[in-house]
């Protein structure tokens, strides 16, 4: 499958194609070492490629897999079949390479217990070599903590202004940015106070994207949904889940955004499939963006618990992870259904 990616806005529509989703797949060492200790499997350079491998090379993937978000040492490994580069190989699949070029979060200064992304020194020059090894698109991610004190504007400006400088960096590469702003959902907030915190970080976010000059119809957005604390007595529905996150993003996130490619945030394999079904199925034909998903650990779990690093459970890991995937490629339609969980 041949993919038309002539200029910015081109990547970006067919990253959010309708019926397909983005698979992370750009956990660092450190966090894909913690993964693999769950499944008593050594995390070394060659188990990491053969995890890898198994995702990528599973038989019509890119039916419900638009791009791939790598982490830089997975941009620079091949396929075991034939010894392809990872971008590469998955453009000849029809699958869209890219790369998290952040580096991580570190502690805000003047700030208790607030989080500043790191990564823009030297990402010019990082980003000019990522898109020569073939990488079309890059993602960059804010984390913000809701507390009874956080999160303060200053968190707020500061990562949201770091996104922005990400962001045009980017696209003076050639290079199509994943502007991920995630609020957290740690803690006993309820929806509302996801919903006030969601809708003024994302205004933030798009006015500082906006100050410097930073095209929308050659990016994605990668936010959270709108969702209760994960330790909060109350949790919302799958309806107030979908409706609050709506209404937030009709107030906040410009039409000229081609779409948007929600994170899943630590929600069960279901719950992540089930919300955005429903705020699809609310949407029906009359779609501002594209809506679909850019999930790591929803799309990947039942694979890894398949796997359990051995040889000859990679057709089941592959079939598990051909599932989830084609589960939320129907979530991105409206269509997706609980009686299809198995």
């Amino acid at each position: 499958m041949s993919l038309n990616l002539d200029s910015l806005e081109a990547v970006a529509e067919a990253m959010t194609a309708p019926g397909k989703g983005i698979l992370a797949a750009d956990e660092s060492t450190g966090t894909i070492g913690n993964r693999f200790s769950q499944i008593n499997t050594d995390s070394t350079f060659e188990s990491r490629n053969a995890y890898r491998d198994l995702l990528f090379s599973a038989e019509g993937m890119e039916n419900y897999i638009s791009g791939v978000i790598l982490y830089d040492e997975t941009l620079r490994q091949s396929s075991l079949s034939d010894n392809v580069l990872y971008p590469e190989y998955l453009m000849n699949k029809g699958v869209v390479p890219g790369i998290k070029v952040d580096m991580g979060a570190h502690d805000l200064p003047k700030s208790e217990g607030e989080k500043i992304t790191s990564g823009l020194d030297g990402l010019d020059d990082r980003l000019k070599e990522y898109r020569k090894l073939g990488a079309r698109f890059a993602k960059w991610r804010a984390v913000i903590n809701i507390t009874d004190d956080n999160p303060s504007g200053h968190c707020i400006t500061a990562n949201a202004h770091a996104l922005a400088r990400y962001a045009a960096l980017c696209q003076s590469n050639d290079i199509v940015p994943i502007v991920e702003p995630e609020i957290l959902m740690d803690g006993t907030h309820d929806i509302d106070d996801s919903f006030v915190v969601t809708e003024e970080v994302l205004h933030r976010v798009f006015f500082e994207l906006y100050s410097q000059g930073v095209s929308l119809e050659q990016m994605v957005l990668k936010p959270n949904m709108v969702l209760t604390g994960y330790d909060a007595s109350d949790r919302a529905s799958t309806d107030e889940v979908a409706n609050a996150t709506l209404q937030c993003f009709f107030r906040s996130v410009p039409a000229a955004v081609p779409g948007i490619a929600f994170l899943s945030g630590g929600q069960s394999d279901e719950d992540a499939t089930a919300h955005l079904n429903k705020m699809n199925q609310i949407l029906g034909d009359n779609k501002i963006w594209n809506l679909t998903f850019s999930y790591g650990r929803a799309l990947q779990q039942p694979a890894l618990k398949a796997w359990q690093g051995k040889e000859e459970n990679i057709k089941a890991a592959q079939d598990a992870f051909l599932n989830r995937a084609k589960l939320n490629g129907l979530a991105s339609a409206g269509k997706y259904s609980t009686d299809m969980e198995s």
